[in-house]
């Protein structure tokens, strides 16, 4: 098969992705003269808005009233106005953080990055073990992008500090999770599109990874520690937020503890206790 008709194969599974999320939300009279680059960013922030808003009422729903006490004391729960501000400061970077995948399509689409359109090119096997070099790049990708974040006292100053706002129990919300400078939160995710030129990964994988963020992140900022080794949940991430200085990682804690910043919750219970 020739380079420019395997191509076609990305161009058409996007278009299949548009005719999904538009197609099924908008009239194809507003959104089919767009150009295809448009028809991407369209569907990338109508899909993540949605997440973003499904899964934070839902959780929100699901640990403050349904099981109120239960996971998060009373007087812990964050206010309505500490979770509209984050809404708010989501909501304004979310055009531009819908513009990175975009961005990303595009260039597999070009054929400019390692990306494979079916599992059936490379194999299962070859596909798990591209996968697994894939996460580890971008588990220290995002360690590093965010340690420096905090170091170089700029970026903190002009980008980081928007998300660290919230930095205590009753202000973090899952709500926090996409509440950040529209920079900072690109930043940390450009490791996600760094790792396509050098790992072959497949489209939808990339993609699914990259919507994954907006859950992932909604789940480590609710200030409940599910205690999953090795795990970089909720509980690691809300010590990050008190103490700036330990637990950087994104999925998993292997990073912070290779480089020295882990800091463990029940460690830190158990000294409180004493």
């Amino acid at each position: 098969m020739e380079s420019s008709e395997y191509l076609k194969l990305f161009f058409e599974e996007s278009q299949f992705y548009n005719d999904i999320v538009l197609g099924s939300l908008l009239p194809r009279r507003f959104w089919e003269p767009l150009p295809h680059f448009l028809q991407i960013w369209l569907r990338n922030y109508i899909g993540g808005v949605s997440l973003y808003f499904l899964s934070g009422f839902l959780w929100c729903f699901y640990i403050y009233y349904l099981k109120r006490n239960v996971y998060v004391p009373k007087d812990a729960i964050p206010s309505n106005k500490a979770m509209l501000l984050q809404m708010y400061v989501a909501m304004k970077a979310m055009p531009w953080y819908s513009a990175l995948p975009s961005i990303s399509e595009y260039m597999i689409e070009n054929g400019w990055t390692k990306c494979f359109s079916r599992i059936s090119d490379v194999g299962w096997l070859a596909y798990l073990l591209y996968l697994a070099i894939y996460l580890v790049f971008v588990e220290f990708g995002i360690y590093w992008m965010h340690r420096e974040l905090h170091d170089i006292k700029p970026l903190y100053k002009y980008l980081h500090a928007t998300h660290h706002v919230y930095n205590k129990q009753n202000t973090l919300s899952p709500f926090a999770g996409l509440a950040f400078h529209p920079l900072d939160g690109i930043l940390q995710a450009i490791p996600h599109v760094i790792g396509l030129f050098l790992v072959p990964v497949q489209l939808t994988t990339h993609l699914a990874l990259l919507f994954i963020e907006a859950l992932w992140t909604a789940n480590i900022h609710d200030c409940i520690h599910g205690n999953l080794w090795p795990i970089m949940g909720a509980g690691f991430h809300t010590i990050h937020h008190t103490t700036y200085r330990h637990n950087y990682g994104h999925y998993t804690i292997w990073m912070d503890w290779m480089f020295g910043t882990l800091r463990d919750p029940i460690d830190d219970e158990s000294k409180k206790v004493m």
